[in-house]
């Protein structure tokens, strides 16, 4: 599977924070960090950056908030060949906070959006590629946007500057055919740009999927350690980096900063496959409910839930 333009990008910080509000303390983050430049991880997410306004602190940890402090704290100068790499929600930042990148540790910003704010997302990006930085465009919730607009969203991104561009699974509920098609589709509407892959695991799909869009021309990969993100997670960097078998990329550091930190923090905090994420995902539905429930003290009636999700399809 060698191909000289694939780029892993690691989301384990970002994603996971979704679990646990991004309290993550800088042992952790440094840990995962280190991992990261030692396994030839090309670029590491930190989190979000948000603004005050949308998000309050008491609440959050830094990494919702990415400031350049806190990053210098974890990197230093980043003297290294990992890139670091935050993303924006549409709505959530003030464009004037983002600093030229001359004067940011960020390497890349990703603008998450939705189908609606695809236009937004375009402007954001291109604001941030003119402040220097690398930039992506992530799609959410793809499985629930209609073709036309889709194709008149495709259409606008390949008149944009903007090089990146994601299929991103946000409910995990993509089977490899549906994967296929998206590739096909987003390759023959943006040549010439870089196509991405974000996978979630509700179906225990998500690695397959990265395969599914490795197969068919996607370079740009994320993963997490131990599949560490919201609700039943991610693609798994060990399987991930495994698969690959590109000399590039280092397996034992990702395994070490997995034992160290990730692995223990399974007692803490609860992610990966469960059944109420699956059945979540089988309806394309957000797991939103799914976290619910598994907060609840009926987390394992995989009956009841089944059934509270069927009663709400039929309501709506």
């Amino acid at each position: 599977m060698y191909r000289k333009e694939i780029k892993v990008v690691d989301c384990t910080i970002r994603d996971g924070g979704l679990m646990n509000h991004w309290r993550f303390d800088d042992d952790f983050v440094k840990t995962i960090y280190r991992s990261c430049v030692e396994a030839g991880v090309d670029y590491m997410e930190f989190g979000y950056k948000s603004s005050e306004k949308s998000y309050s602190r008491a609440e959050n940890g830094p990494w919702k908030f990415c400031d350049e402090a806190d990053l210098r704290r974890i990197v230093g100068d980043n003297k290294t060949n990992t890139k670091i790499s935050v993303m924006v929600d549409i709505g959530r930042i003030e464009l004037e906070a983002i600093k030229p990148k001359k004067e940011s540790l960020i390497d890349m910003i990703r603008v998450a959006c939705y189908i609606h704010q695809f236009d937004k997302a375009i402007q954001h990006a291109e604001y941030c590629m003119d402040k220097g930085y690398e930039v992506c465009i992530n799609l959410m919730s793809v499985s629930k946007v209609i073709e036309p607009d889709l194709d008149e969203a495709l259409k606008d991104l390949a008149r944009s500057k903007v090089p990146n561009f994601y299929l991103v699974d946000s409910f995990g509920s993509l089977y490899c055919e549906q994967i296929e098609a998206l590739m096909k589709k987003y390759k023959d509407a943006l040549p010439g740009k870089t196509i991405g892959i974000h996978a979630h695991n509700n179906m225990q799909l998500a690695f397959s999927n990265t395969i599914t869009g490795i197969i068919h021309g996607a370079n740009m990969l994320d993963a997490t350690f131990l599949g560490l993100g919201r609700g039943a997670g991610n693609c798994p960097m060990e399987c991930l980096i495994a698969f690959l078998k590109n000399p590039k990329y280092r397996l034992l550091p990702i395994l070490d900063g997995i034992q160290k930190k990730v692995h223990p923090l399974q007692k803490e905090i609860s992610w990966g496959y469960h059944i109420p994420y699956l059945i979540s995902g089988s309806m394309n539905e957000h797991p939103k409910e799914s976290m619910e429930w598994m907060d609840g003290e009926t987390r394992d009636d995989f009956v009841a839930f089944l059934r509270k999700m069927h009663d709400k399809e039929l309501l709506e």
